[in-house]
C-alpha cells in the first residue's frame, strides 16, 4: 500500500507522477486524490500565509492509473489580498483534471457570523464500510475508513438519498492538510447511488469545496463527521451538498458536487 503522503510529496518535485492501481476508482484514479494532488501543487506555490478559501475541480477525462502524467500550474492573479491559481493534470497529451483555487489573507471586518454548532453522534470505534470485493469495491477504499449512521450502501435500492457518517484515513498521515481533507471529502460515494438496485456508472463532473477558517488543528487519526444531502436529481444528473465537521461539531468545509449517473 502506498500512503497518500508519498503521492502528495511527489506532486511538488517537478517530475511526472504516477497513480498506482491501488488508488484506482473504476477506469480512473480516485478523483479525490487527483483533486488533492492539484491542491498540494497550488498550496506549494503560495509563499505567504494566505489560506485556501475555495477550490473548484473539473473532471474532464479519465486519469489512468499506472501511467505517468504531468502537472501544469498557472498564476491567474496575485492580488494584494487574494491569489488565484490554476493547475492541470495532463496525461498522454490530454487534459484530464483541472482545478482553480483562491487563497486569501485574513482581514479585519465588522462582519462576524459564526457557523452554528451541530449535534454530532458519538465518534465511532471502527469503520462499517464494505470489505474489499474485487471488481465491485473501488480499490482506493483500502486507504479509507468510513462509518455511516444514516444512508445505505450503493446499489441496494434504498429510498434515502443522504449520508450522515464519519471518515478518516486507515493509515493516519503525519498531519491533516487541505489536500488530505479534499481526498477524504470525495471518498464518500454519490448520495443517489444507494437508490439504484444494480451497479451503475457514475462520475463527478464538477466539484466545489470551500474551507472554513479558522478551524482547530486536525490529527491524522481523527474521525471527521460527514453530512451530505441530495438537493435535486433527474435526467441523469444529481446535485449534492455536504458539510464536514470535526468530532465536536465544528464546521470545517462546505462541498457541492454535480454528479452524472449513467442509469
Amino acid at each position: 500500500m502506498i500512503p497518500i503522503d508519498d503521492l502528495l510529496a511527489g506532486a511538488v518535485d517537478g517530475q511526472p507522477l504516477v497513480v498506482p492501481e491501488s488508488w484506482g476508482q473504476g477506469r480512473t484514479a480516485f478523483g479525490g486524490l487527483s483533486a488533492a494532488v492539484l491542491n498540494r501543487v497550488m498550496d506549494n506555490a503560495v509563499a505567504d500565509d494566505r489560506h485556501m478559501r475555495v477550490q473548484n475541480t473539473q473532471f474532464i477525462a479519465p486519469l489512468l492509473t499506472n501511467q505517468p502524467f504531468d502537472i501544469q500550474l498557472s498564476h491567474l492573479r496575485d492580488g494584494k489580498n487574494v491569489t488565484q491559481l490554476q493547475a492541470s493534470l495532463i496525461q498522454n497529451g490530454q487534459l484530464s483534471v483541472q482545478a482553480t483555487a483562491a487563497y486569501g489573507f485574513d482581514r479585519p471586518s465588522k462582519i462576524n457570523v459564526a457557523a452554528a454548532p451541530v449535534a454530532i453522534a458519538q465518534t465511532p470505534v471502527k469503520a462499517s464500510w464494505l470489505p474489499q470485493i474485487p471488481k465491485v469495491t473501488p480499490k482506493f477504499f483500502r486507504y479509507i475508513d468510513i462509518k455511516f449512521d444514516q444512508g445505505g450502501y450503493p446499489f441496494m435500492g434504498k429510498k434515502t438519498s443522504h449520508y450522515h457518517g464519519w471518515i478518516r484515513f486507515s493509515q493516519p498521515p503525519a498531519q491533516i492538510t487541505g489536500a488530505h481533507l479534499i481526498a477524504l471529502i470525495d471518498a464518500w460515494p454519490p448520495t443517489v447511488l444507494q437508490q439504484l438496485r444494480l451497479p451503475t456508472p457514475a462520475s463527478t463532473l464538477s466539484w466545489n469545496v470551500e474551507f472554513i477558517h479558522p478551524h482547530p488543528p486536525i490529527q491524522g487519526s481523527d474521525w471527521l463527521a460527514y453530512r451530505a444531502e441530495t438537493a435535486q436529481a433527474s435526467d441523469g444528473y444529481a446535485h449534492t451538498e455536504a458539510r464536514i465537521y470535526t468530532g465536536d461539531g465544528t464546521l470545517l468545509a462546505l462541498s457541492r458536487q454535480l454528479v452524472t449517473v449513467f442509469g
